[in-house]
């Protein structure tokens, strides 16, 4: 959830480090800070707020900070508030090691009151500065940070991505990993190490990720890997393959628009080189592994959370309705708690843009122990979920800086109706002239997703400007428009800060329509399909009590007038495919509200992209 980046080498590392923090900034933006270790003394500076104000308060010392070993550190609050002691680096009682450290130590009070009965105290109210502290009382007895931090992260229940540097061995940086990403950037005479590659692809494309329980030492001119035990692990260099141009706004005014606006490239990567139209056929190599496992498949569980737990809903309707497979849609966060029975014949898949989110990395875990086969549908190439599954799809939509997902989640959408479309010829639910008409209607929709955008923008922000000073608004669809709803009510209130509510549209008048008045818009997902009757029963029912409604329907749609205050028209798609391209109207819509109540669109408050804690 935080941004790590650390430098060892030849050149100056802050303007390297600050570089760095600013494209992790879209990871954790409550505080920010630096260590640098010079001339036997440390220097660490930190800041509550954004990047930039980190940048603003050394620019007091008139470019004169300088180091060859450094590392700094964007935070995104779990213990302590942001405020400038709170945030990291974090020093131990005597200042002779600097840490930062993504993730939570789960015993930490424990290990504190023990600490503080030693004598020690603490500044901070963060589960990091006991780490250090803990790291300090293992380096009096080695004499060596590696070893020092070794022995204390064996005494450490919970999750950390770790970088850690001592004052007296200014030759070396320290990472440790469990459940939080770490990489480290392999250069020529100096070495790099990040938490995510945005911070150090500029630099070099050679990266080694760190597994779980693993801890490197690292130098300008080498590194050693190994567990925690001290055994030595050999680790292979990777190439890092975006472009850097795939991270920086390209003149939009947001990452978030231009995310919005990158849809019709983005799905039609998601299905490049996998959907033969006209044999209509689905080749998904990273499952060709597993086919045996899936054709055979009992039940497929899909875990996700947030956005991704949006996409899983959708998911269940195509694998039910098209491959007519039994599927259940599972919170991540609920789903290893309470003990689900699975078998050896289920298929569970794991959906994350990040490949890292922590509650979904466990559900996996929790399935592969009780035997299912366990496969990953995610974004980041040599994430956690793609290395831990046994087989899994790529979503192949680039880089995702805005904290809000939405080319993810409709690439995501993309991916499973490959699936569903190699699923259902492969267990003969459909027959080849079905699966044709399926497979050109799903060629189509970039096209369909352009003509929205380039067709819908000035109608939205009208009405954006209409009411961007409400507090409520409520989403209502109907079968695999339902998820739609969802999410286009989470989009709304993650950076507008409005209260949305998603429901089931005909579920509303079991609660909801009793929050319908002159001053409750309405969103509803109605396009022309077999139970568009109902849903207009269900406009029917607003408009009775004065709702004020926003449609979101097709273009020959002709009695939508009658009824909604704005109708927003989209082109018509095969039922099943219409989440994504009904989606694109709902991400318009809460990116102009946001711009228009002037909230932060890209880095909304208390939110963070990665998220690798419980």
């Amino acid at each position: 959830m935080c941004g790590i980046v650390g430098y060892i080498g030849p050149r100056n590392c802050v303007p390297i480090i600050l570089e760095g923090l600013r494209r992790l900034e879209y990871r954790g933006y409550d505080s920010a800070g630096i260590a640098l270790v010079k001339d036997g003394v440390f220097r660490v500076e930190k800041k509550a707020g954004k990047v930039a104000d980190l940048v603003n308060h050394l620019n007091q010392f008139n470019g004169s900070l300088s180091a060859q070993l450094g590392m700094g550190h964007t935070r995104w609050a779990t213990h302590g508030e942001p405020n400038d002691v709170n945030a990291h680096p974090h020093c131990d009682g005597e200042a002779r090691i600097a840490i930062i450290h993504n993730g939570i130590i789960e015993n930490y009070a424990s290990i504190k009151t023990k600490l503080t009965r030693e004598g020690h105290t603490f500044k901070s109210a963060t589960d990091t500065e006991v780490l250090a502290h803990l790291i300090g009382e293992m380096y009096k007895r080695t004499n060596d940070i590696c070893s020092a931090v070794r022995l204390a992260l064996a005494e450490v229940q919970g999750t950390y991505g770790l970088v850690v540097i001592a004052l007296n061995e200014p030759d070396k940086i320290i990472a440790a990993r469990r459940g939080s990403p770490l990489i480290i950037g392999v250069g020529d005479g100096e070495n790099f190490v990040a938490s995510d590659a945005a911070a150090i692809v500029d630099h070099t494309r050679h990266v080694i990720y760190l597994e779980d329980g693993e801890v490197a030492e690292i130098t300008a001119s080498g590194l050693r890997t190994m567990t925690i035990d001290d055994e030595q692990i050999e680790k292979e260099i990777e190439e890092v393959t975006f472009e850097l141009s795939q991270i920086e706004r390209g003149g939009y005014d947001h990452f978030m628009l231009k995310e919005i606006h990158e849809q019709p490239d983005t799905i039609m990567n998601a299905m490049r080189g996998r959907l033969q139209v006209e044999e209509g056929n689905v080749v998904l190599g990273g499952l060709r592994d597993v086919h045996d496992k899936l054709m055979n498949a009992r039940r497929i569980i899909i875990t996700a959370c947030g956005t991704s737990w949006h996409a899983g809903l959708v998911g269940e309707y195509l694998f039910e309705e098209v491959a007519r497979i039994p599927t259940e849609v599972e919170y991540a966060s609920e789903f290893r708690y309470r003990n689900p029975v699975i078998t050896k014949d289920d298929v569970v898949f794991l959906i994350s843009q990040s490949g890292e989110t922590a509650d979904t990395l466990a559900a996996g875990r929790e399935a592969k122990a009780k035997g299912a086969t366990v496969l990953g549908i995610v974004n980041v190439v040599g994430s956690s979920i793609a290395r831990e599954s046994s087989g899994g799809v790529y979503v192949h939509a680039g880089p995702e800086i805005g904290v809000a997902s939405t080319k993810a989640f409709t690439s995501q959408l993309t991916v499973l109706s490959l699936i569903t479309l190699m699923l259902a010829r492969s267990r003969n639910t459909i027959d080849k002239t079905h699966a044709q008409v399926l497979a050109r209607e799903m060629y189509a929709i970039p096209e369909k997703v352009k003509y929205v955008l380039e067709n819908t923008t000035d109608q939205i922000k009208e009405i954006a400007e209409e009411f961007k000073r409400v507090q409520n608004f409520l989403y209502l669809g109907r079968g695999a428009n339902f998820p739609v709803a969802l999410e286009g009510a989470l989009k709304l209130k993650e950076i507008s800060y409005i209260h949305a509510e998603g429901y089931p549209a005909a579920e509303m008048k079991h609660g909801p329509i009793a929050l319908i008045d002159e001053n409750m818009p309405v969103v509803f997902v109605v396009p022309k399909d077999g139970i568009y009757e109902k849903v207009m029963s269900n406009l029917q029912e607003v408009k009775a009590r004065r709702g004020r409604i926003i449609a979101i329907a097709n273009e020959d749609d002709t009695e939508i007038d009658k009824l909604a205050d704005f109708v927003v028209r989209v082109p018509r798609t095969y039922g099943y495919f219409g989440p994504i391209v009904n989606i694109i109207p709902l991400q318009l819509l809460s990116y102009y509200m946001a711009v228009a109540r002037e909230t932060n669109v890209d880095q909304p408050r208390n939110l963070a992209k990665s998220v690798t804690v419980e």
